[in-house]
């Protein structure tokens, strides 16, 4: 049975084969999965890289947003309160300028009243003075009038005395 014994060695040979055939299959089967796993980690791995970076650069772009609208917002207040500071400021002037109009006035009415003042204290002292020198010729004539007087009662002493000479 030199073929029955071929048959055993060649039967446990086909039955190792068809073993080894399983194992490197096995192998086959792991590798692929192991280089399956390895790509699927390496593609996982980019991905998440591109997220990252997705993710990096959509928290860029709302912070610009965000920034842009506080800046406008921002922009706009500014641009309110500069209006409201020139509608105020505009009504100062307005009030500061009727002050100083007015005080305009009341000046020009103070100078006004000062050459009426001044014309009328020009008048009086005229007065007086004219008065003063009608009061002075009276009291001129009155004085010129008692000199004569006194002139004639001396001369008349005079001329009593030379004349009655004896009578001392």
């Amino acid at each position: 049975s030199p073929a029955m014994a071929a048959s055993r060695f060649t039967a446990p040979t086909a039955a190792e084969a068809e073993l080894l055939l399983l194992q490197k299959q096995a192998l086959v089967e792991e590798e692929a999965a192991k280089a399956k796993r390895e790509l699927l980690t390496h593609f996982l791995q980019e991905k998440l890289s591109r997220e990252e970076q997705s993710s990096k650069w959509g928290l860029h772009k709302v912070r610009t947003a965000w920034r842009s609208a506080q800046r406008k917002a921002k922009d706009q207040e500014l641009r309110q309160d500069i209006e409201i500071l020139s509608q105020t400021f505009t009504r100062v002037i307005d009030c500061k300028d009727g002050v100083i109009e007015a005080l305009v006035r009341e000046l020009e009415e103070a100078e006004e009243q000062q050459n009426q003042a001044l014309r009328s204290h020009l008048h009086l002292t005229d007065q007086l003075l004219h008065l003063q020198r009608c009061r002075l010729g009276y009291l001129e004539r009155g004085f010129n009038a008692q000199v004569d007087a006194l002139k004639a009662e001396f001369e008349a002493e005079r001329c009593g005395i030379s004349g009655g000479e004896g009578e001392w």
